[in-house]
C-alpha cells in the first residue's frame, strides 16, 4: 500500500469526532438518491471488510481459544498425573500417549488458525487496495470534486472512506503478530501453569484491537454513513 492517497496530503488516522454526532436523518446527498456503480462497490467492499473482521474474531475466540485451552488443560492434567506417581515409578504409555496426541493436535489447530488469520489479513489489505482503486477510477470518470467533496450517502465523501478505513490495518497487523508469538510460546511443554494462564488471557484479549477505538467504532459509523448497510 505504497500509494495510499499520500498525494492528497490527508491524514490516514480516523477523525476523533464521535460517531454519535453524525445524525442518521441528515439530508441525503444527491448521490444517495441516484446510486452509481461506485456506491455499490464501496458498500460491497465495506461489507466484505465487516465479514473479514467478524471471521477474525470467530477464529480467535472460538476455534483458537478452544485449541489453546484444551492444550493448556491437557498439559496441566499430564503434569498432575505424573506428579502423583510414586517416586521411581515410570508412567505407562496409556497415561502419556493420548495426552501427548491431544496436545499435538491442539498445536496443529492453533497453527491452522494462525494461517487463517494471515489469510484474513491479506483479504483486508486487498479490500483497502480495491477501495483505493475505486477512488482513482471515480476521480477519472466523475471528477475530483465528486470523489473528494460530495457525500456518498450521508456526510462522508468517497475520499474520506478511502483515507479513514485503512487505519484498521495497523491494529490488525499488530494483533496478528501478537497471536503468532503467543502460538509459538504455547509450543513449549516446559511452561508453568501461570505462564500458560497468561498466554490464554493474552490470546483472548487481543490487546491491540481492544486498545484501538477505531476497531470498535468503524462498523457503527458505517451503519450511519452507508445506506443499506445491513442489506446484502
Amino acid at each position: 500500500m505504497s500509494k495510499r492517497l499520500a498525494s492528497f496530503n490527508r491524514a490516514s488516522t480516523p477523525t476523533k469526532t464521535p460517531v454519535k454526532q453524525v445524525q442518521a436523518d441528515a439530508s441525503p446527498s444527491p448521490s444517495r438518491l441516484t446510486e452509481s456503480t461506485y456506491h455499490r462497490k464501496v458498500r460491497s467492499l465495506l461489507q466484505d471488510l465487516r465479514t473479514i473482521c467478524r471471521s477474525w474474531d470467530e477464529l480467535v475466540k472460538i476455534d483458537g481459544l478452544r485449541a489453546v485451552t484444551t492444550l493448556v488443560d491437557t498439559r496441566t492434567d499430564l503434569d498432575n498425573v505424573l506428579g502423583s506417581l510414586p517416586d521411581g515409578k515410570n508412567p505407562t504409555s496409556f497415561i502419556v500417549s493420548w495426552r501427548i496426541e491431544t496436545m499435538e493436535q491442539c498445536i496443529e489447530t492453533i497453527s491452522a488458525v494462525i494461517s487463517k488469520l494471515r489469510k484474513q489479513y491479506s483479504k483486508m489489505n486487498t479490500v483497502m487496495d480495491t477501495l483505493e482503486e475505486v477512488f482513482f477510477e471515480a476521480c477519472k470518470m466523475k471528477g475530483f470534486t465528486w470523489a473528494q467533496e460530495e457525500p456518498l450517502w450521508c456526510t462522508w465523501p468517497l475520499e474520506k472512506f478511502v483515507n479513514e478505513i485503512p487505519a484498521l490495518l495497523q491494529p490488525y497487523g499488530r494483533s496478528l503478530q501478537e497471536q503468532i508469538e503467543i502460538a509459538e510460546d504455547l509450543r513449549s511443554h516446559n511452561l508453568t501453569f501461570e505462564e500458560s494462564r497468561k498466554l490464554v488471557v493474552s490470546w483472548t484479549s487481543q490487546s491491540y484491537l481492544e486498545a484501538d477505538d477505531w476497531t470498535r467504532e468503524w462498523e457503527e459509523l458505517c451503519a450511519v454513513e452507508v445506506d443499506r448497510w445491513n442489506i446484502r
